[in-house]
């Protein structure tokens, strides 16, 4: 069960930090005004709870395993909302940060 809290906590941050950039992305470079600005920026503050939720008590270790979590779920927002095809580069990145983030959580520890 813990395992699975953690995962949809990633999942929650990607959607928060990744979202929340696209909002100022979108209010900035699209021009589409300050209120899509705005949520980015609450998004943006969002994620930074969320981390806070995470079973395991270390930040350092939290951080870099959601790095991982970013750059698939980046690529992923990417394909989904705007149409980015990713090359065969591109997943083999993914999959390889996804496999860094199991290790660096879920591998078993003595301590």
């Amino acid at each position: 069960m813990t395992v699975l809290k953690s995962v949809a906590l990633f999942v929650l941050a990607a959607v928060a930090e990744i979202g929340g950039a696209w909002l100022i992305w979108q209010g900035w470079r699209e021009h589409r005004g300050v209120l899509w600005i705005a949520g980015g920026i609450v998004a943006l503050g969002a994620y930074g709870f969320v981390a806070t939720f995470q079973p395991d008590p270390h930040f350092g270790r939290i951080l870099a395993a959601y790095g991982g979590i970013f750059v698939a779920g980046s690529l992923a927002w990417g394909v989904l909302v705007d149409h980015f095809k990713p090359d065969r580069y591109d997943l083999l990145g993914a999959t390889i940060c996804l496999l860094g983030v199991l290790v660096i959580m879920y591998a078993p520890r003595n301590s």
